[in-house]
């Protein structure tokens, strides 16, 4: 069974947690964690990107110039795709990027991400955060004490106000609710730090 080390809110070593097989020891599938990160990166994206047609832009309303006589090609509008500032021929139009994706293999995804990072030691758990105000250099301490990487993922149970204003201006430090959870933050993380109620959580969400 996967155990993860168990930190105090002063970083200090506070023994081990054993982590659910179901969840944190099952073998990494690669292709669902391939396509989970490809389609929370392209739902992120939002497909706001927009070109002009013949038809949509200003101008042009009449025939430049006569049909004969003239020794040049003829030409119906100044608007069309070969003139400078024609319109756009097949260009980009607004379009959701979302990709579907069946919510079994979304889940086995995520317990995928999970059970690499667990069996990498990516993952510590903390028995709670209790601030009762906004302490970032008490957290910057934290980070040191327990050896966090650059990139720092923080997972809480519920919402705490002063945590999160302790945590937003250290760079590179995610808090997000266990609800949320995802897999492309929990790949990107060097370190991840789970209370001991969103270990609970995500365990009976995914086990």
């Amino acid at each position: 069974m996967p155990s993860a080390s168990l930190r105090g809110q002063d970083g200090a070593e506070a023994g081990s947690v054993e982590l659910a097989d179901s969840v944190f020891g099952v073998e990494v599938h690669q292709a669902s964690l391939h396509q989970a990160v490809v389609r929370q990166m392209a739902g992120s994206r939002q497909g706001t990107h927009d070109t002009k047609t013949r038809g949509e832009v200003s101008g042009g309303g009449r025939k430049p110039y006569r049909q004969k006589g003239t020794g040049r090609a003829r030409q119906g509008s100044i608007r069309a795709p070969q003139w400078r500032g024609g319109g756009t021929v097949f260009g980009p139009t607004p379009h959701g990027y979302q990709m579907g994706m069946p919510r079994k293999q979304r889940r086995l995804a995520l317990r995928s991400a999970l059970a690499a990072q667990a069996r990498d030691g990516l993952i510590q758990v903390v028995e709670d955060f209790q601030y009762e105000q906004p302490k970032t250099r008490e957290f910057a301490t934290f980070l040191e004490k327990v050896g966090a990487g650059r990139r720092v993922l923080v997972v809480v149970d519920e919402r705490q106000e002063n945590l999160e204003l302790s945590t937003r201006n250290i760079p590179q430090v995610k808090l997000i609710l266990a609800s949320n959870i995802n897999v492309r933050d929990v790949l990107m993380a060097e370190t991840i730090i789970v209370t001991r109620a969103a270990l609970a959580a995500i365990t009976e969400h995914l086990g």
